[in-house]
């Protein structure tokens, strides 16, 4: 018995060895090779020393007896546990009829509506009552061709005839001046950036663990704004010019950065210039159709002497304009990583950058005001020197130096001999109503309109009463009310309909005034000062 312990304790030492480095089937062939060495009750002294079944070391013992080459694998095909695919033929279909709405336009679907993760799908799945895991999920999806894809822009579709013709003939009208000794640029206006600590896109050398902090939302700062940067490439002489704006992106901005490069930069480069040729995409503020372009353009012909054509790319092409390749692309790529903390960074960034192939970039700041909402009517618009190309005149035109008729300004409301006081709004011009008839208009509406429900209401039951009276008999809207009385448009829009509603349940009706009267200017004059941008508008149809 000695021996016997003896020996299982060395098989012991041996197996719990060598059995960390060994697969299923390598111990198994393992055990029945010691067991075949010691003889007879060798599988049992074996299976001891190991912890594992007399019935795993006669099957290794089989095997050897057997001769078999090596498998290559654990197991032998069609080992191990069966799948739950197989298993559960009703699985596969299950999954498919989840995963197919999106194709099939299946409004039923219980995950017609939800984010279809591996984890989301297996649990549609065993409530469905086929038990599965995620990662099975995965692998049925991959089986039957599926894979994690994101959205693909597809090509437009539908692309204009005559799109490669354009594309054509601006290579000409720029290789023709260009050949002239004319000066040719590409105009764009860059993406608008944020000004202040903000995260930009991009990754440059630190420290580790040292990133840069930025804020944690994307609102623009109301002190710092937005930076709005417009680009001019000269393509011949590879070098850029660009104005960085702080208003508003409009025509009259986009001419005053050409008329900048021309004065600053363009004419001592070509001082023999007599035509320029501008080649830009269909929107923006350089758009085809933007009348308020062509009109400062024109401008800027009369006053350079210039004679400039205008080429623009195709709808959907602005990809294709040289300058996204020439020069936006090199400065997005320069300042990548960085915070444009303000206006002067963004300034000298643009300045310093350049390229392997010599482009040298001039930037400046331009604070003045650029407001939106300049019009140029069609009589000025058919008085403006310009001659449009035989081919594709809304896309390829020319403005001459002529001079340019004189557009008058917009006529400015003439100050008023009244002056504002709220006392103004119970003027009985304004109201059809003297003082006593309006008191007792609103003591006739108080019992069923004067009810307290909740928070208190934002404008006092009189001011209700007469807000609308001055609706029904000078016509004004929401818009201008809420202004008059310190409200809300949402608010006024409420109470107009309720007051209406009480004057209509009594029989009461506020006639319409036959004239305008006088007082409506003063108030009139008070919306327009109390609005910064002046966008409310008076309406007396009487």
């Amino acid at each position: 018995m000695r021996i016997a312990d003896e020996i299982h304790d060395q098989l012991s030492v041996k197996f719990a060895v060598l059995f960390p480095h060994l697969d299923e089937r390598q111990r198994r062939l393992l055990l029945a090779a010691e067991a075949r060495v010691l003889g007879h009750g060798g599988v049992r002294v074996a299976a001891r020393a190991a912890g594992v079944s007399e019935t795993t070391i006669r099957k290794g013992v089989i095997e050897l007896e057997d001769g078999e080459e090596p498998l290559g694998r654990v197991r032998r095909p069609g080992g191990g546990r069966k799948r739950a695919a197989d298993l559960d033929p009703g699985l596969r279909p299950a999954l498919l009829a989840l995963v197919a709405p999106d194709v099939r336009g299946d409004p039923t679907s219980p995950l017609r509506w939800t984010v279809k993760s591996t984890r989301t799908l297996a649990r549609e799945l065993t409530r469905a009552g086929h038990r599965v895991s995620a990662d099975t999920v995965a692998n049925v999806l991959r089986e039957e061709g599926f894979s994690l894809q994101a959205n693909a822009k597809a090509p437009e579709s539908s692309q204009h005839v005559d799109r490669d013709t354009q594309f054509r003939y601006v290579n000409e009208q720029a290789r023709e001046h260009r050949d002239g000794g004319q000066p040719v640029i590409s105009v764009d206006t860059k993406k608008k950036e944020l000004v202040g600590e903000f995260k930009n896109n991009g990754r440059q050398w630190r420290p580790t663990g040292d990133p840069v902090p930025v804020n944690m939302h994307d609102f623009a700062d109301p002190k710092l704004g937005k930076a709005i940067p417009y680009e001019i490439c000269d393509l011949a002489a590879n070098t850029g010019w660009v104005k960085v704006g702080t208003d508003h992106d409009t025509g009259a901005f986009a001419v005053e950065s050409i008329r900048r490069w021309w004065h600053g930069q363009g004419h001592a480069a070509y001082p023999q210039a007599t035509r320029l040729l501008i080649t830009t995409d269909a929107g923006g503020s350089n758009a085809y159709r933007a009348r308020v372009w062509k009109l400062e353009l024109a401008r800027l012909a009369a006053e350079s002497g210039l004679t400039i054509s205008v080429c623009h790319l195709p709808r959907g092409t602005s990809k294709w304009n040289k300058i996204e390749h020439r020069l936006s692309s090199h400065i997005t790529m320069h300042w990548r990583g960085r915070q444009l903390t303000s206006h002067e960074v963004i300034v000298q960034s643009i300045a310093a950058t350049t390229t392997r192939t010599g482009l040298h970039v001039t930037a400046e700041l331009d604070t003045n005001a650029s407001p939106n909402g300049a019009t140029t009517g069609d009589t000025q618009m058919a008085a403006l020197p310009l001659t449009r190309h035989a081919f594709h005149g809304d896309w390829n035109y020319v403005l001459h130096p002529h001079p340019v008729p004189h557009i008058p300004a917009a006529r400015t409301p003439e100050p008023c001999e009244s002056e504002w006081t709220p006392a103004l709004l119970t003027d009985p011009a304004l109201t059809g109503m003297s003082p006593d008839q309006l008191h007792d208009l609103v003591q006739a509406l108080t019992p069923d309109g004067d009810t307290q429900r909740g928070r208190p209401p934002r404008l006092a039951f009189p001011d209700q009463v007469l807000a609308t009276v001055l609706h029904l008999h000078v016509n004004l809207t929401a818009e201008p009310l809420a202004v008059l009385f310190a409200s809300s448009r949402t608010v006024m829009y409420r109470t107009l309909l309720k007051i209406r509603k009480l004057l209509k349940a009594h029989g009461i009706v506020i006639p319409p005034a036959a004239t305008p009267p006088a007082a409506l200017t003063v108030l009139h004059a008070r919306v327009l000062a109390q609005s910064s941008e002046a966008s409310i508008k008076i309406k007396t149809t009487c």
